[in-house]
């Protein structure tokens, strides 16, 4: 894109280790346009934490970045500690997972969402202190007058996180990135932080990166969706792309794992068989096709690029019923690319039907 906000182009990151070289991210590329929501989801390890921070510029020493990271049009890769930091909160500002540790515990929540309004804007204390009180409204912390004079440890997890998108929006930033912002929440507190980004996303105008395992969480935000897997992505798409026409086995996988509102109560979670591969050391062949059903000689051979999907419209909803004239028939491929030598076969399978259900092999047995 060519307005985008900001661009990674083909980012490698690898941690030299005492056990050899970790290929964390393995060449990721994508824009980001302004006010766009992008998710990105994938399994632990998957890669998506460090693509967050090398954009920050907050890696360890032991990582070695090559590619290409453009905010506004400025190369952020290889600029110095203060260069960072001047982007840093103003124009991108980042909600870390655990707000805990995100959080100093000696000050109170008032003072450093205050420091953060100083840090990059010329007013005094009292109309900085004023701002946090302002924030703190804005995320729906009550009693704000009050609770900006309260330490972290003062609130609840749910509270801490609210705070931390306060000091994420207190600047005013183009581009958000929000790290498993809802990790460790139940459901009704995870809602409420979502919420609070919502609200944060309409202040600022800002873009969103949203890097989450929660598919829910990017059904509800996204307008497109980055799937990684290895290091890299796999399925790039719009949501109704994603969730309604999966060109990948692994996001097939990821989607039947999810809970059914219209199962039957007995009926066992999906499950993708094995483990992702080792990041240590040289991959050959497609990083998935141990654990893919349509694992072929070529995938032992050559690791696919993304391509575009190019599928036939579906004839059934998402699973498998229904007939010719589905509002799918709507949904097109394009801007919609895949990871795989057989996408477009994938493409046209009803969702979630490429791993078996289980339930047959638990009999008997509680869900």
């Amino acid at each position: 894109m060519t307005d985008a906000t900001m661009t990674v182009d083909h980012l490698v990151v690898d941690f030299s280790t005492g056990d050899g070289t970790v290929h964390a991210v393995r060449g990721i590329s994508f824009s980001l346009a302004p006010q766009e929501v992008l998710g990105i989801v994938g399994e632990s390890g998957s890669g998506k934490s460090v693509t967050a921070l090398a954009t920050m510029g907050l890696l360890a020493k032991n990582a070695t970045v090559t590619g290409s990271i453009t905010y506004a049009g400025r190369e952020l890769l290889g600029l110095k500690e203060k260069q960072l930091a001047k982007i840093r909160g103003i124009g991108i500002a980042m909600i870390f997972q655990d707000p805990m540790t995100s959080l100093n515990p000696v000050y109170t929540v008032g003072w450093q969402i205050a420091e953060a309004v100083q840090a990059h804007q010329h007013v005094d204390k009292n109309e900085a202190m004023a701002k946090a009180v302002a924030l703190l409204q804005l995320v729906g912390i009550p009693n704000s007058e009050r609770r900006v004079q309260d330490y972290p440890h003062e609130f609840s997890g749910g509270m801490r996180q609210r705070v931390v998108i306060a000091i994420a929006m207190a600047n005013n930033p183009a581009v958000i990135l929000a790290d498993e912002p809802t990790t460790a929440l139940d459901v009704t507190v995870q809602a409420q932080v979502l919420d609070s980004l919502k609200t944060a996303l309409a202040e600022t105008k800002a873009s969103l990166l949203l890097i989450t395992h929660d598919l829910g969480v990017i059904a509800g935000l996204a307008d497109r969706v980055l799937v990684m897997y290895a290091g890299r992505p796999v399925e790039i798409g719009t949501v109704d792309q994603i969730f309604y026409r999966p060109a990948m086995p692994y996001t097939h996988g990821m989607l039947g794992s999810l809970p059914r509102l219209d199962s039957q109560g007995a009926e066992r979670l999906r499950q993708i068989p094995g483990a992702p591969p080792s990041m240590v050391g040289e991959m050959k062949g497609c990083p998935f096709a141990p654990r893919c059903p349509m694992r072929a000689d070529i995938c032992d051979e050559q690791e696919p690029n993304l391509a575009p999907v190019n599928s036939q419209p579906l004839d059934s909803p998402a699973d498998g019923s229904g007939s010719a004239g589905s509002p799918l028939d709507e949904i097109d491929d394009a801007g919609h690319v895949a990871a795989c030598h057989f996408a477009g076969d994938v493409a046209r399978l009803p969702v979630a039907s490429m791993f078996p259900d289980t339930s047959a092999d638990h009999e008997g047995v509680a869900p």
